[in-house]
This record gives C-alpha cells, structure tokens and sequence, in this order.
C-alpha cells in the first residue's frame, strides 16, 4: 500500500469527512463556511433549523410521541449537595437558550419562542422509608415512567431532572431531553458544564466570570444563531451544488428495503422497540483495523460494507440503502452548544455482480466520501426536495440505520461522588433497524434497537449472530465473494432451524412421555 494510502487510513473518521469536503470543495468550487453570527434580540422568536422543523412536523402527526426522548438515568452514590446539584442546573438553563425554548406557530409557520428566564426547580422524591426491594423496584418503574413521558413542545421546559432519594449517601438521577433541542454531542456538553459548575458551587469557589458568578466563560452564540445562519447560509448556488450530488445519488426509485419480518406491517409506523447486545472481541477488532490500513479506508466503511452485505444475504436486493449520523458541528462555535445539530446521511450501495468483499469495499469507500463532501444538506431538505411517496408506516428515504460512535459521551463525575449507569428498558424505536456501534478497549461493542411489531427477539439475535460470522469470514478472507457469504450464512441458518426443529419435537416427545406416566399410575 502507499505511503498516501497508509495516512488516509490512520485518519479518523472525523479527519477523513473533513479531507473529503476539502477536496470536493476545491473540485466543486463550493463556497466556505462563514462565522456564525449573534443575532439581534428584540424578538423572542426565531425560526427553526432543518432538523427540529422535522421533529416539529412529526410531532405534529403524532402528539405526545415518546419515541424521541433522551434519557441517561444514573445512580450516585456518596455525599450529594443538592442545592449545588440543583444550582449547577439553573446555571446550565441560563447559559442555554435553547432549554428555555418552546414552539409555536405564527401565520401557519413554527417558530422558536425563547422565554428570557426559567426557574429551574430540581425535583426530589424520598423512598428512603420504603425496603429495599421496593425501592429498586420504584426506582426502575419511576425511570421507566419518565423515560416514557411524553413531551408537549408548545409548554416548556423540554427536559426534566428528577433526583430519587434511596438513602442517606445514595441517589437515581434521572435526566430526560427531547431531541428537539439536544443531541448525543449535547449530552456531553451538558455533563461536563454541570460537573464544572457543581464542583464550584458545592464548594463556593468565588467565579473568575464576575458578570456570571460561574467558572464557564459565556457563550457567544446561541442555538437559535444557528439555525438563522443555516437558512441563509444554504441557499443559492450552494444550496444548488449539494442538491445536484443528491438527486444524482438517490434519482430514480429508491429501493425500499424488504426484511423478512415476524410480522406483517402496520399501516401506521409504530415505535414500539427492544434492544439486543452485540459484542465483538477485540481480536476481530484489531484485524478489522489491520484490513482498513491495508485498504485505506476506515473501520466505520468495512462496518457499512459488512452491514450492506448482510441486508443483501437477507433480502437478495442488490441496491441496499441505509442511513447513518454525523455531528453537523463544523464551525467552532458550535461544538459548546447544547442543541439538535445532528444530520442523517443516506448511503446507498451498489452491490450488483457478485463482487469480492475488497471491491464492495472500493465501492463503499467512494461513496461514502462522497456523502461526507455534501454533508451540509439537511436531511430534511433532501426529503422535502426528493418528495419521495410518503408512507404513514415507513421513515422516508431508509429504515435501516447503522452508527458508529467516534466520540464517547463523557460519564458525570462529581467530587465525593460514584456514578454509574442505571440500565433502564427503553421500549421506543424511530426505525425499524438500528445498528449502533461503539469501539472500546475491549474490542466493539453494539445495540440492536429494533421495532417488535416486526421482529421476534429470536430473529434479532441470529441476524446479529450472522453479522458476527460475516465480520470475521470477511476480516481473514476479504477476497470472499458476496454468493459465498450468502452461502455461509444460509448453512448457518439451516443448522439453526434444524436444531430448533428438534428441540421441538424433543419437547413434544416429552410431554407424551409424561402423559404416559400420569395415565399409567
């Protein structure tokens, strides 16, 4: 491999959009980004980015839909001062606007309403007289219940902090957002300005910030700045430029990926979810690593290919579409705000003529570059543009979803203080599939979210036992074509369906063993 095929694939994936959009910008004479600008504050009312106009229109459909809510419920154990705990908080509320917004319409248009204020009130709820038993049973009921809860986007706040009392030195945090106004990079924004700011309080640091009394230095933009810029900024010839790549990429019929289900669809999309673990040892990690370094991509493509490959094995389609997320935070400015910035990206892959998994792979590296250089269309844009047939019981564009998490959201750390997650059943989806990934010391971990009005829990774990064989035939022999990874995986599920077969019929031979005992008695 050359030397320049050697330091593209030592970039993150983060490095490589950036390359990408670079060259691209170069080749395509695409205009820069500009610094985003304040914007004046005689009104409260701003317009809403590409992506909260979704959220916004989805919820208009669907009131009261709990399906994009964010929770990190957690569990504290230590000496909690709650008044710096419910102080840092109130300090996080003023810093940002856009926990202080809601939404209205004015002459058929949404808005966002900015309130000048908030007070923030922590709510605190005893079960410390309760035994032990009922208090873990309390605590996974109350955070199931307000996992669950649905936001109303028209009464603010669009979040909710409820700290559960166990005992004297132990504590449930249990935070929840709309996505309307935050995002996976927002969750750790917050963590980190209320870890500073409660470490400060709790000990009464006088601030460095007189204007404050905060040891955060202001910020100098807010959300709804963002979102004015995005609407001017994406118009006109740049506008035109990311739109030509797209309807070039995704003209003609999009395919509607058909996964073999349980059962049937709904006629109306459904959000009713369960969750399935993957986990992959480190070995198989390392060698996928060593398989991108050699082919100068990244491991979030071989990902994608082996993802794609496995939706072929399933359906026999040959043009496979999924989505994915990338951060959306390209100016500086941006990457302190708490906020929904996220894009969706469509990656549509052409795995016609049986390649080797090294073509699919040349395959996906070019497209997936070329997606990342025309990152800055909303999803929503692309949507609204493309105007594909709208079906109530389908996501428009894919419903399929793979991530791979570069950044890990930072855990909560306060001084005289263990925290640890508190796992919780999240019963809600937004897709049918969703495949998230994260790289850890101990090699790749991943989420199956799936919808259980179409899948059985049965299904998910051998479509995940599936994708673990595919990563390491592929990760050991690359040169596989894709007709005999089918194969591999159709022998797999044969071997499945025989021995469940049996069980079966063992099963039934044992129940008339035991009628036949009972009856001879």
């Amino acid at each position: 491999m050359s030397d320049l095929s050697q330091r593209l694939a030592a970039l993150s994936p983060e490095k490589l959009q950036l390359l990408a959009q670079r060259l691209h910008k170069k080749k395509e004479n695409v205009f820069s980004q500009p610094q985003i600008a304040r914007q004046s504050r005689k009104s409260n009312l701003f317009p809403l980015s590409f992506a909260q106009q979704r959220l916004w229109f989805i919820d208009q459909l669907q009131p009261g839909n709990s399906a994009y809510n964010i929770s990190q419920p957690m569990r504290l154990i230590g000496c909690l001062n709650v008044a710096a705990l419910e102080q840092s908080f109130h300090e996080v509320v003023r810093r940002h606007e856009v926990l202080r917004t809601t939404f209205t319409v004015v002459d058929g248009q949404p808005l966002q309403v900015i309130a000048t204020s908030l007070s923030f009130k922590l709510v605190v709820i005893d079960l410390q007289e309760l035994s032990q038993k009922q208090r873990e049973t309390d605590v996974l009921r109350l955070a199931s219940e307000e996992a669950q809860e649905p936001f109303d986007l028209t009464k603010g706040p669009l979040f909710r902090v409820t700290l559960l009392q166990l005992a004297a030195a132990e504590y449930i945090l249990l935070l929840t957002m709309h996505h309307i106004v935050a995002d996976g990079w927002a969750i750790g924004v917050l963590i980190h300005e209320i870890a500073t700011l409660y470490e400060a309080f709790s000990v009464g640091k006088a601030s460095l910030r007189d204007a404050t009394r905060t040891p955060l230095s202001e910020l100098s933009i807010q959300y709804a700045d963002f979102a004015v810029w995005q609407r001017q900024w994406l118009q006109g010839e740049r506008l035109e430029t990311q739109l030509a790549y797209w309807q070039k990429q995704l003209g003609g019929k999009l395919p509607v990926l058909e996964l073999p289900s349980n059962h049937p669809r709904s006629p109306i999309q459904t959000f009713s979810g369960a969750r399935e673990t993957l986990v992959l040892p480190k070995t198989l990690s390392e060698t996928l690593k060593a398989l991108n370094q050699r082919q100068g991509i990244t491991l979030f493509m071989i990902l994608l290919a082996a993802f794609q490959t496995l939706l072929h094995c399933y359906t026999d389609q040959e043009d496979i579409v999924v989505g994915t997320d990338i951060a959306n935070r390209n100016q500086a400015e941006t990457k302190e705000l708490i906020g929904f910035f996220v894009n969706q990206l469509v990656l549509r892959t052409d795995l016609s003529g049986n390649p080797t998994f090294v073509e699919l792979l040349e395959r996906v590296r070019e497209m997936t570059l070329e997606a990342y250089a025309h990152q800055d269309l909303p999803f929503d844009k692309l949507v609204d543009v493309l105007n594909p047939k709208r079906e109530l019981n389908r996501t428009p564009l894919f419903q399929v979803k793979i991530v791979l998490e570069n950044t890990q959201t930072p855990s909560l750390q306060l001084p005289g203080l263990t925290i640890t997650s508190l796992k919780v059943e999240n019963k809600t989806v937004q897709f049918d599939l969703l495949l998230e990934l994260n790289e850890t010391e101990q090699g790749l971990f991943g989420v199956w979210e799936y919808n259980t009005d179409l899948f059985d829990r049965g299904s998910i774990v051998r479509l995940s036992n599936n994708f673990a064989t595919l990563l390491n035939k592929i990760a050991t022999h690359p040169e596989t074509k894709l007709s005999e990874l089918k194969i591999i995986l159709n022998e797999l599920d044969k071997k499945h369906n025989c021995a469940r077969q049996e069980a079966y019929q063992n099963s039934i031979q044992q129940k008339l063993t035991n009628v036949k005992r009972r009856t001879s008695r």
